[in-house]
């Protein structure tokens, strides 16, 4: 599941979640842990423009920092940056914060990707905006080198070019994950061509399909073998009929309807389901996390 609290766009966001405190976040991400949730994510955004900042608003907490933080009250649950702008940094720098978290967490961490969309974050930072998706290549090619087994990592592109400058802590994975995060052409070919995994941004049940089928295609033509985790977000979640609004998208209901619902994915080819929840403030929030654990997650296995 993707944390509350942490980003807070008014496309998501719950109202109580402006309110709430690092506790909130803690026992939420404790819970989540507990009830057997896959992963854990945070997004990533430096500073919001004001032309944006009434849409997303500024509340946008720093990924590393808080994965961090979030790593030392969960035992099991994956780590996620849903998902990095590694653009806006050197990969050195990227590197360095990731193997860190990846060291302090025991290997947890998956490191979720994406070109960015704020021009105003690249301009600030001194970062290339109009060629962010040729550097973002160049980018995760340069952190697999800096991210692999080797104290001295060595790489030799266009833009970046390193070579004996030694970063421990070394991650404690054999090899981090990269997802590659977006749904446009060039974020879906980059997914199957760079990545170990695709975040889709916002497709609808009835692309998934087509995106599928085209990473395949992709990845076939270039010879990828490599595994590939396809993912998907699922409409907002309510186990059980709710006593307020919920809005016309949410899933409500009984649990094995909601897991058949669900179980609709996994037939179109997707291997992880990324969920949200409606709720009025952490108590509801944190019924809901044990309410799907109970009885909905055991007739996902089931099935």
């Amino acid at each position: 599941m993707q944390l509350p609290v942490q980003s807070q766009s008014t496309l998501y966001a719950e109202p109580w979640e402006a309110a709430a405190t690092p506790d909130d976040l803690a026992e939420i991400a404790r819970v989540a842990d507990r009830a057997g949730f896959g992963y854990l994510a945070a997004c990533d955004h430096v500073a919001i423009p004001r032309r944006l900042a009434g849409a997303m608003s500024t509340t946008w907490y720093d990924p590393v920092a808080t994965l961090a933080y979030l790593a030392a009250v969960t035992t099991r649950t994956r780590l996620l940056s849903h998902v990095a702008v590694v653009g806006l940094r050197h990969p050195l720098l990227t590197a360095k914060q990731y193997a860190t978290l990846d060291h302090l967490s025991g290997g947890r961490l998956i490191l979720g990707v994406g070109a960015g969309h704020v021009r105003e974050e690249f301009d600030v930072l001194g970062a290339d905006f109009a060629q962010r998706g040729k550097v973002l290549d160049e980018t995760i090619d340069a952190l697999r080198a800096a991210l692999g087994p080797e104290e001295f990592p060595e790489f030799h592109g266009e833009r970046f070019d390193f070579e004996g400058l030694g970063q421990r802590p070394r991650p404690a994975q054999e090899a981090v994950p990269l997802w590659v995060g977006g749904s446009s052409p060039a974020a879906v070919r980059r997914a199957a061509l760079r990545g170990d995994g695709w975040l889709p941004q916002g497709d609808p049940r009835d692309r998934l399909p087509h995106q599928i089928a085209r990473i395949r295609e992709l990845r076939e033509r270039h010879g990828v073998e490599r595994p590939f985790v396809v993912g998907a977000i699922a409409e907002p979640l309510y186990v059980g009929e709710a006593r307020w609004n919920l809005g016309r998208r949410t899933l409500s209901g009984k649990p094995d309807a909601l897991a058949d619902s669900l179980r609709e994915y996994a037939a179109l080819g997707v291997d992880q389901v990324q969920l949200r929840f409606r709720s009025r403030g952490r108590s509801e929030l944190v019924d809901q996390i044990a309410a799907f654990a109970a009885d909905v997650a055991p007739q996902l296995d089931a099935g």
